[in-house]
């Protein structure tokens, strides 16, 4: 199997994850909310910003399916990497309020790191 491939699986299994995700947002924000790493989360209406961050997510993964379903390889390469952005900053937000350690760097930046790889296999062809 090329190695475009592989990196073109990957890429989809992140966006279906990202997807689900966003999905588990949207239906129960404020348990999906717990295994994000931030020490507090809002309550009542400003729950609704959970909402939104389900929103993003799930409108993260469709960017990452528009290329892959269209073959366009070095595009989706620069979307994956562009897109590494968003769990980078999760993790720092994390982090800068004092939320879970092993959330920030484990779940976000390994998820960062990963999304990274994927895009240099995506654009080294």
């Amino acid at each position: 199997m090329p190695l475009t491939s592989i990196a073109g699986a990957l890429a989809a299994l992140v966006s279906v994850g990202i997807i689900a995700i966003g999905t588990r947002y949207l239906v129960a924000p404020l348990a999906s909310a717990r295994t994000f790493g931030l020490p507090k989360w809002p309550h009542g209406d400003a729950a609704a910003w959970l909402r939104l961050k389900g929103i993003r997510d799930i409108v993260s993964g469709l960017v990452i399916l528009v290329p892959l379903a269209l073959g366009q390889v070095q595009v989706l390469g620069w979307i994956v990497l562009v897109a590494s952005i968003t769990p980078f900053g999760d993790a720092l937000v994390v982090l800068r309020n004092k939320g879970s350690r092993t959330l920030a760097y484990a779940m976000h930046g390994g998820t960062a790191v990963a999304v990274v790889v994927i895009a240099g296999l995506l654009l080294w062809q």
